[in-house]
């Protein structure tokens, strides 16, 4: 997979994921044609295409567009699985997960997505070992940060 790009029915760009080195001024321009590209396609329309020298592979679910480049001679069906396998796991974190759930909790997002996939390719194809990483994350990170309220609260006069 070279990237994975999460927009919004109104172009608004929500995750993107780049697997491939590439300018920034490359990345916008890419981003940019392929939101439109997708965004001009009729619903009942094939969700592959061909464009540039990769194949897009896109899903949308509810108001987002979950949208994957990968190279011409990859398996699509693949590809869609990948993005079904991803938006279950972001169900399962946030309970029928939505646009503001990505919105607000994108560094969530991401760390699930980087728990999936790894360099582009499938890391971990068990639902259950992803969430129980995301888990065990979630538990270290409420840790640290009880630690680090605990230790601001240290020489500090009562308040009464």
């Amino acid at each position: 997979m070279q990237f994975m790009l999460l927009f919004s029915r109104q172009g608004k760009l929500r995750l993107q994921k780049w697997y491939v080195p590439l300018s920034d001024k490359e990345k916008k321009k890419i981003t940019r044609e392929l939101v439109q590209t997708v965004l001009a396609r009729k619903p009942k329309m094939c969700s592959f295409l061909e464009w540039r020298d990769l194949k897009i592979v896109y899903k949308r679910y509810a108001s987002l567009y979950f949208c994957c480049a990968i190279e011409d001679q990859d398996n699509e069906l693949i590809t869609l699985e990948i993005i079904h396998r991803y938006v279950e796991l972001l169900d399962k974190y946030f309970g029928s997960v939505c646009e503001l759930d990505i919105i607000f909790n994108f560094e969530k997002a991401y760390f699930i997505l980087d728990e999936f996939l790894l360099g582009g390719e499938v890391q971990e194809t068990s639902k259950k070992n992803v969430l129980k990483a995301i888990e065990q994350a979630d538990l270290l990170q409420e840790k640290t940060e009880n630690i680090d309220l605990s230790k601001s609260f240290i020489g500090c006069k009562p308040a009464y």
